[in-house]
């Protein structure tokens, strides 16, 4: 578990990095301040100031990777070290694949990810809804999620986002053990999809959007999307939403409801040598 201390030296580095470069870093904060695992974090300290960062974040059986450097510390090999240990514990616990990430825009990232020999592998966009007039949604239900949802969410997320099953089932287990505001969507006291709203900070994220298959193409997708975007504006909340780049279909309906893309975040693949 990390500390109050850790966690607020990460967030003024952060927001160092960000005024920097002019980019915005996926540091999943949500889980950081979670954790209950360690050795999933790695710290540069020097003179009691965070310099470097590096977090590993386990989804099943794969494992992202995002951390940051001190602009004038940069080229001094301190991330370069960080990510050695790291990778010595992503062997030790065995994920089989490994993503990198990193804002789009970011020169010093870019640099270290060629050096490495990383493999790009998708971009995705975070998206912010812009005010948009939306229609009335009836005939759809969104509501919280029960322990009774648990085997129809594993399914969603291996039908919507081909996730191998038991990745599938550690990812749900760990929404659903986190009390994560997971909603499921019904239509004719059926239930047909997913989603989960993260707030924060006066943001409202929305997460794993999923329709079953069966299901995409009859608007339900679009209805569920305005009413969350409804409840959550009206409380006040700025919202957000994260789409990979080649899944156009989700790029479209996103647009159509008001949201436009203010980031963009590259991942790539690595093997660990």
């Amino acid at each position: 578990m990390l500390t109050t201390q850790q966690l607020q030296d990460i967030e003024q580095l952060q927001k160092e990095c960000e005024l920097h470069d002019h980019v915005q870093l996926k540091l999943n904060w949500d889980i950081l301040r979670e954790r209950k695992t360690e050795n999933l974090d790695f710290f540069h300290y020097e003179d009691d100031e965070l310099v470097a960062f590096l977090g590993l974040y386990p989804f099943g059986s794969t494992v992202e990777v995002c951390g940051m450097v001190k602009p004038n510390e940069r080229r001094k090999g301190h991330f370069g070290r960080l990510f050695h240990l790291a990778m010595e514990q992503v062997k030790s616990n065995g994920y089989k694949k490994i993503l990198l990430n990193a804002p789009a825009r970011s020169d010093a990232a870019t640099f270290f990810l060629n050096k490495q020999g990383a493999e790009y592998a998708f971009s995705e966009h975070q998206m912010e809804w812009h005010e948009t007039p939306l229609e009335e949604t009836s005939d759809i239900l969104l509501r919280q999620a029960t322990e009774e949802d648990y085997e129809m969410s594993v399914r969603l997320s291996v039908t919507a986002f081909g996730l191998d099953e038991e990745d599938a089932r550690v990812m749900e287990s760990h929404h659903f053990a986190d009390h994560t505001d997971m909603l499921m969507i019904d239509v004719n006291e059926e239930t047909v999809g997913k989603l989960r709203v993260s707030r924060e900070e006066g943001q409202a994220w929305i997460y794993g959007f999923s329709i079953l298959p069966e299901y995409q193409g009859r608007g339900i997708g679009r209805k569920a999307l305005r009413q969350v975007v409804k409840e959550q504006s009206s409380a006040g909340f700025t919202v957000h939403l994260e789409v990979e780049t080649k899944n156009n279909h989700a790029l479209r309906l996103y647009e159509s409801v008001g949201f436009k893309a203010v980031h963009v975040q590259d991942y790539y693949k690595y093997e660990c040598r």
